[in-house]
């Protein structure tokens, strides 16, 4: 795959890993951050929510990886700490539920709509597996490496980061932290073919999270990560476009309404020590039109953006979010000194 000039795939995430423990830097805590603070431009701003979601400590959090919203209004976290793997909470904050011991290294979250009834897909990239569950926690399905895809000479290679859901029922698992290759299940569970990968011009340490793109006819669009920008591709594998993001490295990308919503690793960390990464919303043609503690999106006359930084010390490291029903956006963080997950309401 060619890559246009201005983007400059990097290696971000293990950066920002590595030099965080190498330092010895405690990343820095969110909770900090300027109260009643105005966060986006145009008609897209927005307002943290202090203190939203902060629980006990018989109820802690390690790495927020994962965040959905129910058709109940209920958001579920998924974190790496197994003590409580899943949180269940109201929108005010208020915990509901919790459950799942058995996840060391949870890490995507997708929430399906299957015969009329929410489900749950996650995966773990210690144990190298998808799980299916219901919002309650009883396991109903568990997938393991694609061995029989040939792409894998062991399981141990296979670390899925997140599911994509088709219409009809039928999934992708974006194995960013393994091989980068995408496995297709069918609606019945069963392996059907094996994408990307170095041969499907699929760059490393590229596909993290991602979501289906439209109806039956649609397609896969997916958050390259530390290559910076979001590359769609056709259910076989094809690639239809690449929307540069340069300054930000998309960990996911969400739909609500007409609108995308993406979330950032700023890539000027840990260089710019302000730097903590932004929120991006896009239009429906993925174009920026707001940055949450993020600079304003410029685009030159040929229609190019210009690098992006992050500017409000708010986020660390934000790796997913979710949507509710008012426009208030739930935000789950990485490495982010075990915070609890962020609430931002439209203003």
């Amino acid at each position: 795959m060619a890559f246009p000039e201005s983007i400059s795939p990097g290696s971000s995430r293990r950066r920002f890993i590595g030099l965080t423990l190498a330092a010895g830097v405690a990343p820095y805590v969110s909770r900090g951050a300027e109260t009643g603070l105005i966060l986006g431009q145009g008609d897209h701003r927005y307002r943290l929510v202090e203190g939203w979601g902060v629980l006990g400590e018989e109820t802690p959090v390690g790495n927020c990886h994962g965040i959905v919203v129910t058709k109940e209004g209920h958001i579920i976290l998924l974190t790496d700490q197994t003590m409580n793997n899943f949180i269940v909470y109201d929108q005010a904050g208020k915990l509901l539920h919790k459950w799942g011991t058995s996840y060391p290294g949870a890490h995507g979250l997708s929430l399906v709509e299957e015969g009329g009834r929410e489900r749950l897909y996650f995966t773990d990239t210690k144990l190298g597996k998808v799980f299916k569950s219901s919002l309650e926690g009883e396991l109903l399905g568990e997938w393991g490496w694609p061995e029989a895809s040939g792409k894998y000479a062991k399981a141990e290679e296979y670390k899925p980061s997140w599911t994509l859901h088709r219409p009809d029922g039928g999934f992708y698992v974006l194995d960013g932290y393994g091989k980068d290759y995408i496995p297709h299940y069918g609606p019945d569970g069963k392996l059907k073919e094996t994408l990307g990968g170095a041969e499907g011009g699929i760059v490393h340490w590229g596909p993290h999270g991602g979501m289906w793109d439209g109806g039956e006819d649609g397609s896969l669009l997916i958050a390259m990560s530390d290559q910076q920008h979001l590359l769609r591709l056709s259910p076989q594998g094809k690639t239809l476009a690449i929307f540069p993001l340069p300054g930000g490295n998309p960990r996911q990308i969400r739909k609500a309404g007409d609108h995308y919503y993406v979330a950032h690793l700023a890539d000027n960390w840990p260089a710019d020590r302000n730097s903590r990464g932004f929120v991006s919303i896009l239009d429906k043609d993925l174009k920026v039109i707001s940055n949450l503690a993020g600079t304003p999106a410029e685009y030159d006359d040929e229609g190019a953006i210009h690098y992006m930084k992050s500017t409000d010390p708010v986020f660390t490291h934000p790796h997913d979010l979710a949507v509710d029903a008012k426009g208030s956006i739930y935000v789950a963080q990485f490495m982010s000194g075990n915070t609890y997950p962020l609430k931002l309401e439209r203003v």
